[in-house]
């Protein structure tokens, strides 16, 4: 892993506008985006996913994230994390297998962008369900955060208010 790319991770529930902002924020610090994996899955298979898949779908997305690196500059911005994969999982299947959750708990993101439940709930074929779940995604997730002592910053606003929060919180930490 280079040391001097940065991965920012984009966390949040269905339809908060995460794969619109890391592909903004990509666009603003003129560097890639690594895309939720979890899409591509859902697409291709036209289904969602089993409780046996969730491990291979948060392996597959961190693979991903190690292969943009090379074409990275400064920031690597990662549509979701092995940790959003533990999330659903708890909450659609009860639990996350202990192999999940150990990927999950290596967050060794140099920043945790969550982004607010609070733009309009659009459904998205199989992905999405509805905003009370997306709500009681969201409260699992900073929970989760809380709970593992996960900085993040919660942005709201429409993109070009998240990216100016996004930048500002970059500077403030320094990550660069």
């Amino acid at each position: 892993m280079s040391t001097s790319i940065q991965r920012v991770v984009i966390l949040g529930a269905e339809s908060t506008g995460k794969s619109t902002l890391a592909a903004a924020l990509a666009i603003h610090y003129q560097t890639v985006w690594v895309p939720e994996y979890l899409r591509e899955f859902v697409e291709s298979r036209q289904r969602t996913p089993w409780t046996e898949e969730q491990l291979p779908i948060a392996i597959t997305q961190r693979e991903r994230e190690t292969e943009n690196e090379a074409r990275a500059h400064r920031f690597l911005f990662c549509d979701t994390s092995p940790l959003m994969t533990a999330v659903y999982s708890e909450y659609y299947f009860g639990q996350a297998d202990a192999e999940l959750n150990a990927l999950a708990s290596r967050h060794d993101y140099a920043a945790t962008i969550v982004t607010a439940p609070t733009t309009p709930w659009m459904p998205d074929g199989l992905q999405r369900e509805s905003d009370a779940v997306r709500q009681q995604i969201h409260a699992r997730l900073v929970r989760k955060l809380d709970d593992g002592s996960i900085t993040y910053l919660l942005v709201n606003g429409d993109t070009q208010q998240r990216i100016a929060q996004v930048d500002a919180y970059l500077t403030q930490r320094k990550v660069t």
